[in-house]
């Protein structure tokens, strides 16, 4: 991926069904951006944490034990080997920081 300025609110202003892409990459991770409005299923990612950071709107993370609700400016870290779900009850814009390695489908 060639450096390039990327604007966060011009690139997911038209996008309103869920979307996850690439817009930035630092060592061996990456950052996504993802659009959500509605559920993503359950899963967990064996050898990578992520770090979510909300954009715009509400993202719900749920664990098995409990559910976190991140406004935009909060930051929120998965760990490794965690069961969890991503969702929101309207347009959510949030970055994920991750391992270019890790499968986003988790297992």
């Amino acid at each position: 991926m060639k450096t390039e300025k990327v604007n966060i609110y011009e690139r997911t202003k038209n996008i309103n069904e869920y979307a996850n892409f690439i817009i930035g990459e630092v060592n061996d991770h990456v950052v996504r951006v993802a659009v959500i409005d509605g559920d993503f299923h359950w899963h967990k990612h064996d050898n990578c944490d992520e770090l979510f950071l909300v954009i715009e709107g509400e993202l719900f993370i749920d664990l098995e034990d409990k559910t976190i609700s991140l406004q935009p400016g909060d930051v929120y870290t998965v760990k490794a080997n965690v069961l969890h779900r991503t969702r929101s009850k309207g347009r959510t814009v949030n970055l994920c920081f991750e391992k270019a390695e890790n499968d986003i489908y988790g297992n």
